[in-house]
């Protein structure tokens, strides 16, 4: 084995190994998510290379002026203010969803129109209209980090794999029963996953089309559903108010995960893939050990159904959004209550972190999009103007573009 190149991953902190095995060239990471302005580089890299092979005293001293790099992207000042840069007509009908692509250079839309439409963000001008489904487009994906394929799923039953640089469609996925409501690329961009009102998920090979398993166990619709960093686990949440975990290479059940009183709504894992988070209308969240399957905790506090719950990038908080109207931030270590985000005049669909995770973006009924600080609870900005609720939301990975997509047909680009 031949250390080739080392690089950077700011999002969550980490360093990229590029190496020779057998003549072929392969990349692993080594995870830096406990990383601070005050860590100590020199005790660090020892650390790093007495675990680490690959690291030769030769590139000890480069691999500290990366982690210096990552301490000063770790310590910069966040006090981004969001100003409306583009609204668009997306749509003739209410759009389903909203997702950038890895760089925020591009996104998509999905609709009732029965389309998919890929934006320049710069500029936003359409680039794209993938048409070809029978009816509503509601669950869109990149495949990030690579970004050059677009997924699609639909309530006619199909998932559609699009090229994002032609718009052309590669293969159209057939075998559900009934409407697919989730989808995901797995990380290394092989496979994707779908998830049906027919109560089961199934795997696609993205590059002969083929379907690779059907993961059948759950009683009633998914409606979330997740991979793994690693992509070899996936997660489902169903109504049937179980999630359950899959081996993904062999498509068998690994762990059922009860305790839920009510419909599952959402469902992700962490980005060191130990714990899987569920939220439910029964008011809770729980969080899961991956390996045991055991559930480690109940998140309480909010008086009305979770409608969606996620990670920060480097999996140490949890934030929730309900529709009581609030969110609240927890910590993935002692599972407490750090803040309450109270300010939303009605319920909140959507939430998500920055990927400095110093900032939570939140998506309501109310018409508005809500910028939170994470330490003090504080709603640092309103982005108003939708003449409707907004129902997604979602950051760039800089951290400095935001997009909101509403039911009055618009999408909004907010810098």
């Amino acid at each position: 084995m031949r250390l080739k190149r080392l690089h950077i991953r700011y999002y969550p902190p980490g360093i990229f190994l590029d190496y020779e095995k057998g003549g072929q060239l392969r990349t692993k990471s080594i995870d830096l998510l406990n990383l601070t302005p005050e860590t100590d580089v020199t005790e660090l890299v020892s650390d790093i290379r007495a675990a680490e092979p690959l690291i030769s005293s030769s590139c000890a001293e480069q691999l500290k002026v990366l982690i210096g790099k990552l301490q000063e992207k770790v310590s910069q000042k966040d006090d981004h203010k969001f100003y409306l840069f583009r609204a668009l007509q997306a749509h003739i009908l209410p759009l389903t969803n909203v997702a950038f692509n890895k760089s925020g250079s591009s996104f998509i839309t999905g609709s009732y129109d029965r389309t998919c439409k890929i934006w320049d963000t710069a500029s936003g001008e359409e680039l794209h209209t993938l048409e070809g489904h029978r009816n509503v487009v509601y669950a869109i994906a990149f495949n990030n980090p690579y970004g050059d394929k677009v997924a699609t799923g639909s309530f006619d039953k199909t998932c559609k794999l699009w090229s994002a640089e032609t718009g052309k469609c590669f293969y159209t996925f057939r075998g559900h029963t009934a409407e697919i409501v989730c989808l995901a690329f797995n990380p290394q961009s092989t496979l994707v996953a779908t998830g049906s009102m027919d109560t089961t998920a199934k795997l696609w090979d993205v590059e002969s089309g083929k379907e690779v398993s059907t993961l059948a166990g759950h009683f009633a619709e998914i409606i979330s559903l997740s991979f793994n960093t690693m992509g070899d686990h996936l997660v489902t949440g169903s109504f049937d108010h179980t999630a359950i975990l899959w081996d993904v290479s062999s498509g068998s059940k690994v762990h059922v995960l009860t305790g839920h009183r009510g419909e599952i709504s959402c469902v992700q894992f962490n980005w060191d893939c130990s714990l899987i988070v569920t939220a439910s209308l029964d008011k809770t969240c729980k969080v899961w050990a991956a390996d045991s399957g055991q559930c480690l905790a109940s998140l309480l506090g909010h008086n009305d159904e979770v409608l969606d719950v996620c990670f920060n990038y480097t999996g140490q908080l949890i934030a929730t959004a309900s529709a009581d109207g609030t969110s609240r931030v927890f910590s993935a270590e002692t599972f407490q209550c750090l803040c309450q985000l109270e300010g939303h005049k009605g319920e909140i669909s959507k939430v998500c972190f920055n990927p400095q995770g110093s900032r939570v973006l939140t998506a309501s009924v109310d018409k508005t999009a809500h910028v939170w600080c994470v330490n003090t609870g504080v709603c640092l900005q309103v982005l108003e103007g939708h003449s409707d609720e907004i129902f997604s939301c979602a950051f760039n990975y800089e951290g400095d573009t935001i997009i909101t997509g509403s039911k009055d047909n618009t999408c909004r680009i907010w810098h």
